[in-house]
Formats: structure tokens, C-alpha cells, sequence
């Protein structure tokens, strides 16, 4: 692969005559450009053998060769020149476009190098992204990976820390507190209910169970006693223990 000699490249260049830049207008511009000093001129051209036989601009038609024209010219600040091969007086191929800022002459850059200055940057971004993002991850082998970022910690420590509000109570103390005012209300049945807020209580009529006759209540008792006053069965002796025929 032959070697690529950057001072080939001369999109990172510029050059000016401050001497030039108050005078400078359509008719002398390619003068200008055609100084000496200038990196961007190539004195092999068709322009500087007319210009060496005091020919006119115009012979440039009848030449073959590279030459430089005034594409397009806005006074005072812009004007743009073109580089080119001329094949015949109706045929030509254009190579570079420079143009003129206020006197200092830049390279206007072809499409490929615009594409590729683009990607480049592009790719430059992304890869900053990537080796930001690796710094921030980390690994270890019981957790696994994770993010580790600065601002958060920061913001973490900057924010006010907030006490946790402690639950009255507990899912099962509510649960048995439930439980006791259910037994306490079988037991003890509200006497008055109120259907609305703001209405009268209505009382609540309690049917009681009829009580047993005051006969039946003595003969119980009668049986209960006599079941006391019976006398205990005798304890038997215990048996008898006899001698084993031999």
C-alpha cells in the first residue's frame, strides 16, 4: 500500500494576502489566486502561459489542459473558483472548487471527504459513549453486573431523608381485633341502632327465651339430690389366693 502524503491534503489549510483584500473584485480576483505564494495554484495551468504571452482570459477555450475559471462571484466578500481539465473547447472536468472569504482562500471539500468527516465523527461520539458507559458498569461475582454512577450518589446524599411512617398496626393485630368485637357483639347485642347519620335510634327489640316452669326447676334439683344421698356400691374384698395342687 503506497504511503499517503498529507501535504496533499490541503482542506486544513487557508492562505491570504492582506495586501490583495481591499482591492480585490470580479476582474482581479484570478490575479489574486494566481500569486505565487498561494498553495492552492498550480503554475503548470493554462492560466499562467496566457498569462506569460499577455493573452486574454478568453484563450483559455482554445487551450487543452488544466486551467481555473471565476464560478461565481458575490462582492465583496464571496468568491468562488473553480479547477479544472479542460478536453476540448465545449468539454471540460471539473476537479476542485476553492472559495474566497474576505480575502482568505479555503478548499472547498469534495462529497466523499464531507461523508467521511461526518462518519468519522459519528463514530468518534459513539465510541466516547461506550467506553463512558464501560467505566460506570461493574461486576462482581455473587451480585452480578450493575451500574455505578456518581450523580446518583451525589443526588441520593442531597436529598432529604425521609422517616418511614410506621402502619398503627398489623394485619393480624386488625384481624383479631376483628374476631373480639364479633364474640362481644354475639354476646352482648346492640339494644339501639341508628339506620342514618343525624336519625333517631330505633331500639332493638331482644327476644329473650322462655324460662322453664319452677315445677320442672324442683323436681331437677329433687333428682340431683337423691343421685348424691344414694349410698356407695360396697368394696368387694379382694380374692382369695389358693394353694397349687402339686
Amino acid at each position: 500500500m503506497a504511503s499517503v502524503d498529507f501535504r496533499d491534503n490541503l482542506l486544513g489549510i487557508s492562505w491570504v494576502d492582506s495586501n490583495w483584500v481591499p482591492g480585490l473584485n470580479p476582474g482581479n480576483v484570478l490575479e489574486y489566486f494566481s500569486d505565487r505564494s498561494n498553495p492552492f495554484y498550480d503554475r503548470t495551468c493554462n492560466n499562467e502561459v496566457v498569462k506569460m504571452q499577455r493573452l486574454t482570459v478568453d484563450h483559455l477555450n482554445q487551450m487543452v489542459g488544466v486551467e481555473y475559471i471565476l464560478l461565481h462571484a458575490q462582492e465583496p466578500i464571496l468568491y468562488i473558483i473553480r479547477k479544472q481539465q479542460r478536453q476540448s473547447p465545449t468539454q471540460v472536468v471539473p476537479l476542485a472548487d476553492y472559495y474566497i472569504i474576505a480575502g482568505v482562500v479555503y478548499q472547498a471539500p469534495d462529497l466523499g471527504t464531507v461523508i467521511s468527516s461526518r462518519v468519522l465523527s459519528a463514530v468518534h461520539g459513539i465510541q466516547s459513549a461506550f467506553d463512558e458507559a464501560m467505566s460506570y458498569c461493574r461486576y462482581h461475582p455473587s451480585k452480578g453486573y450493575w451500574w455505578h454512577f456518581k450523580d446518583h450518589e451525589e443526588r441520593e446524599k442531597a436529598k432529604p431523608k425521609t422517616k418511614k411512617k410506621e402502619e398503627p398496626s398489623s394485619l393480624f393485630q386488625r384481624h383479631r381485633v376483628d374476631t373480639l368485637l364479633l364474640d362481644l357483639r354475639s354476646k352482648f347485642p346492640p339494644t339501639f341502632y341508628q339506620p342514618k347519620p343525624g336519625e333517631k335510634p330505633i331500639p332493638v327489640e331482644v327476644k329473650k327465651e322462655p324460662e322453664p316452669p319452677t315445677e320442672t326447676v324442683k323436681q331437677e334439683e329433687r333428682e340431683q339430690a337423691t343421685k348424691s344421698s344414694a349410698p356407695a356400691p360396697p368394696n368387694k374384698p379382694p380374692p382369695e389366693k389358693r394353694a397349687r395342687l402339686q
